[in-house]
């Protein structure tokens, strides 16, 4: 099985951009779809983004596609979230996951495997 390892987070100001990397182990990224979820505080685990295995096809939630974007590199086994036009309701904690699936999957249950989180936190 994969293990994921997120960095990347940080304090940001309002306006500001970061990029979240997710790091591979274990077993080749290509072997899966990935995608990016995160969590407000006492909010359930939302969709961000997702990817297919060869990155050829991107999925975003519609109220973040404008400024965020998800890439991988399977030859460094590491899937990327750039964020820009940082907002503070964007503070959350950023899971990336990986699905066995072969398209890519919006719905957390279809993810089988899933880092431990990076925090972001965005001051206005």
């Amino acid at each position: 099985q994969v293990q994921l390892v997120e960095s990347g987070g940080g304090l940001v100001q309002a306006g500001g951009s970061l990029r979240l990397s997710c790091a591979a182990s274990g077993r080749t990224l290509s072997s899966y779809a990935m995608g990016w979820f995160r969590q407000a505080p006492g909010k359930e685990r939302e969709f961000v983004a997702a990817i297919t295995r060869g990155g050829g096809s991107k999925t975003y939630a519609d109220s973040l596609k404008a400024r965020f974007t998800i890439s991988r590199d399977n030859v460094k086994n590491t899937l990327y979230l750039q964020m820009s036009s940082l907002k503070p309701e964007d503070t959350a904690v950023y899971y990336c996951a990986a699905s066995n699936r072969l398209g890519y999957s919006r719905r957390l249950y279809e993810y089988d495997y899933w880092g431990q989180g990076t925090q972001v936190t965005v001051s206005s």
